[in-house]
């Protein structure tokens, strides 16, 4: 047995997966000129339907219509759109039109609510005629407070431990301090 180490030999297949998809053979036929990819095949068809078609429009010029068709051809073998294969590019140009243009929201289509009417009440209810305890608070300029919409306002007078007029809130304490006063 020999003693002598074997070199490694290492293999890498990447390029083989960077060729695009190509046609080059069917069945047992190789096409000529071949292998051609999607994109050549889209101009290869379509050119040659578009030069039967208008026959009469170009057939004054000559074959430079058709050199420019097969030129167009050799010329998008390796065509990309932003390192895209062209359907693959149109395809997501397509679908970005085709979306929403609100978005979506896990998964599903991304909408503003509807309108809908407010269903509150209110209530407007006519003032309390002033009582004879109520007093008015000094004006702005006795109290040396800023003068403002609220310089005069009407302040409650207590009558027998109970304020007599006010909010609700302000009976509801007076009504607590009067029963402190009794626990006390």
């Amino acid at each position: 047995m020999s003693t002598a180490v074997r070199p490694r030999i290492a293999r890498a297949y990447t390029s083989a997966r960077r060729h695009p998809w190509v046609l080059g053979k069917i069945g047992d036929w190789t096409v000529w000129f071949g292998p051609y990819t999607p994109a050549q095949l889209v101009v290869l068809g379509g050119g040659a339907f578009a030069l039967i078609k208008g026959y009469d429009w170009w057939s004054w010029a000559g074959p430079v219509p058709v050199v420019l068709w097969l030129g167009s051809v050799w010329g998008v073998r390796g065509a990309q759109i932003a390192g895209q294969n062209p359907f693959t590019a149109v395809l997501g140009a397509f679908t970005l039109l085709l979306r929403h243009p609100a978005g979506r929201i896990a998964g599903r289509v991304a909408r503003d609510k509807r309108a809908s009417r407010m269903r509150a009440r209110f209530v407007i209810q006519p003032a309390p005629a002033a009582s004879p305890h109520a007093a008015l608070v000094k004006p702005a300029s006795v109290t040396g407070r800023a003068a403002g919409p609220r310089a005069a306002m009407v302040k409650p007078a207590r009558v027998a431990g109970r304020a007599a007029g006010g909010s609700g809130l302000a009976r509801l304490l007076a009504d607590a301090d009067k029963v402190e006063g009794r626990a006390a």
